[in-house]
């Protein structure tokens, strides 16, 4: 069968122009693919974790030790989805000492700096590293298997502009597992 563009052209739902690269919270929200309820249940407003929602939650937890320049913030795992604030920040610089045995200008190591990761690279890492514990899981302790892939192929995000609307954020993923009937990701309302 022949490619066709028209037919097959994925759009970008990523703002024009914006550096995802940018210092910056975002809030993000990642989907289980066909929104199966993977990782829980909720009962009368609280989130009970399955397994397969703690290992989401430990591997959320742990992304700032494995990626400098990356902190995390406010989170919840519901059954079929995340929400999360993902928190891009400067990555010190890291290199060599100089060789001639001189400090660089200002005692700072030289060398290049480190690239930092952009979000959708970090959103990319979370949804891989999630896979495959999951994959391992359906293996070895019997996790409800997936149907081709763990996660939806895309994610939802907005850049966080300000304080107030970083509170509001975070107010809303405090208390998502109380809305559940409102949630537009509940299969179940």
């Amino acid at each position: 069968m022949r490619y066709d563009p028209d037919r097959r052209h994925r759009h970008s739902i990523r703002l024009k122009g914006f550096d995802y690269s940018s210092v910056g919270a975002y809030f993000v929200t990642v989907c289980v693919q066909g929104r199966m309820g993977l990782f829980g249940e909720l009962v009368d407003g609280e989130m009970h974790l399955s397994p397969a929602g703690e290992m989401v939650l430990e591997v959320w937890n742990q992304m700032p030790e494995h990626y400098p320049g990356v902190g995390t913030d406010a989170f919840v795992v519901m059954p079929n989805h995340i929400h999360g604030i993902i928190v891009l920040k400067n990555v010190a610089p890291r290199g060599r000492p100089d060789p001639r045995g001189r400090a660089g200008v200002g005692g700072q190591a030289q060398g290049p700096a480190p690239t930092g990761l952009t979000l959708p690279d970090v959103v990319h890492r979370f949804k891989t590293l999630t896979t495959s514990r999951y994959v391992r899981g359906v293996k070895e302790l019997g996790w409800p298997p997936f149907d081709k892939r763990l996660w939806q192929r895309n994610y939802y995000e907005r850049v966080i502009r300000d304080e107030d609307e970083l509170r509001a954020i975070r107010e809303y993923i405090v208390h998502n597992p109380l809305g559940q009937d409102a949630d537009e990701e509940n299969p179940y309302r």
